[in-house]
């Protein structure tokens, strides 16, 4: 899966001489945390609403409301956009962009094609998929075993549910307890009863850590 799939597009850019205000205003009215700058159709920036939000006087200021407007007035997104932006491409693999993000502790990414901003990458893009990716809303049965990491076992697992009529709806892998193993976590549509669903998978894995029906 690559960026371009997952990706908020058209995104909404600001010009860096928007007054802060009016930016504060305008993420609020869409229901964004943060946004590109964009000056001649070159991207020039990012800001998020921390940004904008820390810009603003303290409540414990001395300042009258008509003097702390004035103030905001003067403040533009270029006086508190962060100007150093990583960015990505469209084609980009949607966990290179996660990680980009986890490592540099960021919410989001703008997404270029020819130095052209296409869209944004975000921390709430990357949660709806991860939704997705675990069945979320999906009903069924939900497990998590540890697996031998062997050739052949995830073969041997899924042929055990479709001899039970079962079918993944969800599945993914993480580390397990040590190099030997491995975590899975899926989820199986079809099957009523866990119990039927454990004593037919049991012998395939190490451990089962958890088994339950679930429902949206």
């Amino acid at each position: 899966m690559l960026v371009g799939e997952r990706m908020s597009h058209p995104v909404i850019t600001i010009p860096p001489d928007m007054p802060i205000t009016e930016a504060v205003n305008l993420m609020r009215r869409e229901h964004i945390r943060r946004t590109p700058v964009v000056e001649g159709g070159k991207l020039v920036g990012i800001v998020s609403d921390k940004d904008l939000l820390n810009a603003s006087p303290s409540p414990a200021t001395s300042l009258s409301i008509w003097e702390m407007n004035y103030l905001l007035s003067k403040i533009k997104v270029e006086d508190v956009m962060t100007r150093e932006v990583l960015t990505i491409t469209a084609d980009t693999p949607i966990e290179e962009a996660a990680r980009i993000m986890a490592d540099n502790k960021i919410g989001g990414l703008p997404v270029l094609t020819d130095d052209r901003v296409v869209g944004i990458i975000t921390e709430t893009d990357l949660f709806k998929l991860f939704l997705e990716l675990m069945g979320a809303r999906e009903t069924g049965i939900r497990v998590t075993a540890l697996l031998p990491d062997k050739v052949g076992v995830l073969a041997r697992l899924a042929q055990a549910v479709a001899d039970l009529g079962g079918n993944f709806v969800a599945f993914n892998q993480t580390a397990g307890d040590d190099p030997s193993n491995r975590e899975v976590t899926f989820k199986v549509a079809g099957v009523e009863d866990p119990k039927v669903l454990s004593a037919a998978i049991e012998p395939l894995v190490e451990n089962i850590k958890d088994i339950r029906k679930s429902r949206v």
